[in-house]
């Protein structure tokens, strides 16, 4: 698998300006495969486990693969405490105008989920954006600021985001707590796909843990209510957790990416 070397762009403008990092893996071979796409989670990065087996799968089989850290995460640079869903889909958007894919495959684990749902909303307005070919979420989080995160604010919270602009909470994957800002929450309700009939367009494929603490499966189920019209499939893994990345959750990932590319 060759090194490949982070590149940056500058998304926006003045003092919205932030360098977005880009991995990206060029095809081996002319055709039309798509492209796989990988959208990480909230403060997650580009160089965790799925990611890299990801990119791993795609070197294999000479595929083409992007993978971004939205501003504020990872090697990206940026203030993530202003991170939004319109401004982290911003950023994928613009990687992908960079990067130029004829066809992609969008890979979206959990907060990424949501961007990919996002993303193919706005994609389908823009005639020279890249087709769509197919969607692979992974323990998908639409709307969870909406859905998951408001009706559970404690009144402590409440008031912490209304005199704090934020509010914290411990992490399971990390010693700094999550920060979940008041622009985070407003621009959600602004974002939301789980309100009608989503039309994607290309085949869906969803894994999603039975034992995830942080996006009940629940929540699969109700985003599958609202993919009526397409080739969906939802696998529930029955000990499946919020991350899937045991090497049995990996080789479920890369066979559903498999179904596809190839």
């Amino acid at each position: 698998m060759n090194e490949q070397t982070i590149e940056y762009i500058t998304v926006g403008t003045a003092a919205e300006a932030r360098d977005i990092a880009i991995l990206s893996r060029k095809a081996q071979h002319d055709g039309d495969a798509p492209a796989l796409v990988w959208l990480g989670g909230y403060r997650s990065d580009m160089t965790g486990t799925k990611a890299v087996e990801l990119d791993r799968f795609a070197a294999e089989n000479g595929l083409a693969c992007i993978r971004l850290d939205y501003s504020g995460h990872g090697a990206s640079k940026g203030d993530f405490n202003k991170g939004t869903i319109s401004r982290w889909l911003e950023e994928t958007i613009a990687v992908l105008r960079h990067t130029a894919p004829k066809r992609i495959v969008a890979v979206g684990s959990s907060m990424g989920g949501w961007i990919a749902l996002r993303l193919i909303e706005e994609l389908r307005k823009d005639k020279h954006g890249p087709e769509v070919a197919g969607l692979l979420l992974i323990a998908p989080a639409p709307d969870f600021t909406f859905e998951l995160i408001e009706p559970n604010l404690s009144e402590a919270e409440k008031a912490s985001l209304k005199d704090r602009g934020y509010f914290e909470e411990p992490s399971e994957y990390s010693p700094e707590p999550n920060i979940f800002t008041r622009d985070l929450i407003e621009d959600g309700r602004n974002n939301r796909v789980l309100q009608g009939i989503i039309q994607t367009g290309c085949p869906v494929h969803i894994l999603q843990g039975m034992q995830d603490a942080d996006v009940p499966y629940s929540h699969a189920l109700k985003l599958l209510d609202h993919l009526p019209a397409d080739d969906v499939v939802l696998s529930l893994i029955r000990d499946g957790d919020h991350r899937l990345s045991r090497p049995q959750d990996i080789e479920r990932m890369l066979a559903a990416a498999k179904s596809l590319v190839l």
